[in-house]
């Protein structure tokens, strides 16, 4: 009776959804993850970059015309935006 509940508890320890059979999908979900986080990052540092050319005590003209313009869609028929990114 022993053995088997040994048995039992070994084998769930090796193939159970957190035993040692499972080490190499947490792997793979930890690397997707960071993949994830990183292109996160970078759409951060993207919109934190808008963001500081949008600052009232600095803002850069440039921006704040593409931004006027896209908005309220007061360009003239002759004119071309011209999407940065």
């Amino acid at each position: 009776m022993a053995l088997t509940i040994i048995s039992f508890f070994g084998g769930y320890a090796v193939f159970g959804p957190n035993g040692a059979m499972a080490y190499g999908e947490y792997q793979r979900q930890l690397a997707k993850r960071d993949a994830d986080f990183r292109e996160l990052d970078r759409k951060r540092a993207v919109l934190q970059n808008r963001v500081a050319l949008l600052d009232p005590r600095h803002a850069n003209p440039d921006m704040v015309d593409e931004m006027v313009r896209r908005e309220l869609n007061v360009a003239h028929p002759d004119e071309m935006i011209v999407p940065l990114k």
